[in-house]
């Protein structure tokens, strides 16, 4: 199976997400990845999934997302083809023994300090999934206490805007 990265552009209406969530359930497929958040129009959000499915299977998932009601327009983002980060924020043992060192692990990623305890320290990183893997792998040996990673946020490179280009066709068959 192979992983893909689609973004959903939806009414911002009660309920959507539970539909979209629901479609890929009955179908028995686990969305790997899932953030929804406003776009620069208020009236429409961005639903950002990520899910390992084959072709095939991924068309006839796409397929039935556009028929459901409040779905606007459906992207598949290629990799090269757009830019996808995520946020991690992870509290990791840091007391007078290895500070340094975590820290020395912080400043290597361009990671920021988000809070710090007298045994602690929450750390705040974005980028790409390998990226975020690859601090943590590092401040395992130091103890990681408490963790949370956002779902991957996903935007086209380049000029064009998936929005606007919704908004218009919408105009068009109202």
């Amino acid at each position: 199976m192979s992983t893909h990265t689609l973004s959903v552009l939806v009414e911002n209406k009660p309920g959507v997400l539970t539909r979209v969530a629901g479609l890929f359930a009955r179908r028995g497929f686990n969305i790997e990845s899932l953030a929804v958040g406003p776009t620069e129009h208020e009236e429409i959000s961005r639903i950002t999934i990520v899910v390992s499915v084959e072709g095939a299977v991924l068309e006839q998932v796409t397929k039935q997302l556009n028929k459901l009601v409040n779905v606007i327009k459906i992207v598949e983002l290629e990799e090269k083809q757009a830019v996808a980060r995520e946020l991690l924020l992870v509290k990791v043992r840091a007391d007078d023994t290895n500070r340094s060192d975590v820290l020395q692990i912080v400043e290597l990623f361009k990671a920021k300090v988000a809070d710090v305890a007298t045994e602690a320290l929450t750390v705040e990183l974005t980028g790409r999934p390998d990226k975020l893997e690859a601090m943590l792998t590092m401040l395992e040996p130091h103890g990681i206490r408490e963790m949370v990673q956002s779902g991957t946020v996903a935007l086209g490179r380049g000029h064009r805007s998936m929005t606007q280009a919704a908004l218009r066709s919408v105009e068009r068959s109202a």
